[in-house]
């Protein structure tokens, strides 16, 4: 057996042991879904901030969770799964909506992306919407989206407040819609591509609202 075999079970052992705890699987289940701030995952889950921290501490050092500095508040801090870390464990978070509502503060790229992205992959519609929408569509978001195969002809920003949110399952795409609009159902952290404007900021913010789409995808049904 070799050194390479060896380490990839030991490195297994060790996310299985940072796991065997209910507090960090129940972590687990909420960051399934999205990106959640220390704070909201210590309201969530009902723990004192010295043991929530302790628990962070233990599934960053086996590579389950990364920590990034929110766009907007730059005071917070955003945790979210580290790809792939927890592939073939499975995870018992599921959500039940009668559509899912995608929310940036422009409106004219991420949250565009991720409405675009949904609709090819689940039966439950979505919608997107912006807390201070811009004029019109991003050029990069609409590049990128041709690039991979996607149509953002059409797409207009529009407010929030435009869209009827009862009963829909709400993603924010973005620190400041999140720190304006807390009452969403789940947060995903993703760097604002029109900020930097390169086509790798796009095809990088593309790919990780696909990955994230693909796994909540699964987890979201539609009402009965």
């Amino acid at each position: 057996m070799n050194n390479e075999r060896i380490q990839s079970v030991e490195e297994r052992a060790r996310t299985h042991a940072a796991l065997a705890d209910p507090v960090r699987l129940r972590m687990l289940d909420l960051l399934t879904l999205g990106d959640l701030s220390p704070t909201e995952l210590r309201e969530a889950i009902g723990v004192p901030s010295n043991l929530l921290a302790h628990h962070l501490n233990v599934l960053e050092r086996v590579g389950i969770i990364t920590r990034g500095r929110s766009e907007g508040d730059g005071r917070r801090t955003y945790v979210g799964l580290v790809p792939g870390a927890l592939t073939g464990l499975g995870s018992s978070a599921v959500a039940v909506a009668d559509r899912v509502v995608f929310l940036c503060s422009a409106n004219s790229a991420r949250s565009q992306l991720a409405r675009a992205l949904w609709n090819t992959v689940s039966p439950v519609p979505a919608q997107s919407a912006g807390t201070h929408p811009a004029d019109r569509v991003a050029p990069g978001a609409i590049a990128a989206a041709i690039r991979h195969g996607l149509d953002l002809a059409g797409a207009v920003p529009q407010p929030v407040d435009d869209v009827d949110l009862e009963g829909a399952f709400i993603v924010t795409v973005c620190d400041r819609a999140h720190e304006e609009y807390p009452e969403g159902s789940v947060h995903w952290s993703v760097p604002d591509p029109v900020r930097i404007g390169t086509d790798e900021a796009f095809d990088s913010a593309f790919e990780d609202i696909h990955r994230r789409v693909d796994q909540l995808a699964q987890r979201v049904v539609a009402v009965a």
